[in-house]
């Protein structure tokens, strides 16, 4: 059985700013700026393509990028376990895992809240730490 993947060979990065470009509106722009917004928050964050998706990932998945036609969506694969005082999460919320942030045209999410979310995303997946510790387990 072959498989025929059109972005075979292309790097997740490639991909995901080809996503944005593609999108050419406000949901590219948005996406775009996301993305500049995890990749602040988490300077050592991977970018990976799945499931026809942006993916944000340290240490496991962090988010990801989806794009519909009236809304941004950003779906935090541990959401239900992050502290939002702020309640930036504002889909997805009878889960008990995923959270998700959906953005529509006109809307602007708080950068630093957004961010505080992410750094917590990744410390939560590197088992609690923010920093690497020298304290041995």
């Amino acid at each position: 059985m072959k498989k025929s993947d059109p972005s075979q060979g292309e790097s997740a990065s490639k991909l995901i700013s080809k996503r944005i470009a593609e999108l050419g509106d406000w949901r590219g722009k948005t996406l775009g700026r996301m993305r500049k917004l995890i990749k602040e928050a988490d300077p050592d964050v991977v970018e990976e393509w799945k499931w026809g998706a942006p993916v944000w990932s340290h240490d496991g998945i962090i988010c990801t990028g989806e794009s519909y036609k009236n809304v941004v969506k950003l779906t935090f694969a541990k959401g239900a376990s992050l502290k939002d005082p702020a309640r930036l999460f504002n889909s997805s919320l009878d889960g008990n895992v995923r959270r998700a942030i959906d953005i529509h045209e006109g809307e602007e999410v708080d950068e630093s809240v957004f961010k505080t979310l992410v750094r917590q995303a990744v410390a939560l997946n590197s088992g609690g730490k923010s920093k690497p510790s020298k304290k041995a387990k």
